[in-house]
């Protein structure tokens, strides 16, 4: 496993970072970047297993990661690059139905993001491999349909930008992963099902990182109910 997985603190999600996912959510586009924290207890490597707990609808976000090499506070959007060490291809995976319900008594979302392995993460690619992280192909598949396909051009804030941002408020250090965003196309992911992601580069089709998981339903442990 990536030494990013056993060694970094905290992974940063940023939302609504697509302004076709956010609309596809009828979430309002955001003016400046916000973020939600998942707990690195929820990584899960490449050939791993999704758990889904008892009656979560979990949702599939396939994203570009940030691996932080270079800790830094207050850190400025034109020196962010020094302090990225590589990236690396991610799923947000989403429990939609408590993060629906929790949304509407206006409570966190900690619990629709935080659950054990819905963090899948590819293998740690060296910065050199990726020229133009701003120029990259997402895509990923259910059961060999495609479900998700976009490019990391469409983000609405980039990363230098999101750098800065959230190291304004907290410190990022050596190891933290910041997960940069989903394209449209998010939907559900049922136990049986098998899920394959990859990340490329745009001119050649070029695959740079792939994941392929299974979803299997978690036996024991939290059990959703709807109020």
């Amino acid at each position: 496993m990536a030494s990013f997985v056993s060694t970094g603190k905290k992974i940063i999600a940023i939302g609504r970072n697509y302004v076709d996912h956010a609309k596809e959510l009828n979430n309002a586009v955001p003016k400046e970047p916000f973020f939600f924290l998942k707990p690195t207890t929820s990584y899960v490597a490449n050939r791993g297993k999704i758990e889904i707990p008892k009656g979560v609808v979990a949702h599939h976000e396939v994203e570009l990661a940030v691996v932080i090499g270079k800790s830094g506070r207050d850190i400025p959007a034109h020196s962010a690059g020094a302090h990225v060490a590589g990236y690396a291809l991610a799923i947000d995976m989403t429990a939609r139905n408590v993060q629906d319900a929790v949304k509407k008594k206006g409570l966190p979302w900690s619990t629709a993001k935080g659950f054990d392995t819905f963090c899948p993460v590819s293998p740690f690619i060296p910065k050199t491999v990726i020229q133009d992280p701003h120029n990259l192909s997402l895509w990923l598949k259910i059961n060999g349909q495609f479900k998700q396909k976009g490019t990391t051009a469409d983000m609405i804030f980039q990363i230098p930008r999101l750098i800065e941002h959230i190291s304004s408020i907290m410190t990022l250090e050596e190891n933290d992963v910041i997960l940069t965003g989903t394209p449209a196309g998010v939907g559900p992911l049922a136990a049986g099902d098998t899920l394959t992601a990859g990340l490329a580069l745009p001119h050649n089709d070029e695959t740079i990182a792939m994941l392929e998981l299974s979803a299997i339903e978690r036996t024991g442990g939290y059990e959703f109910r709807a109020a």
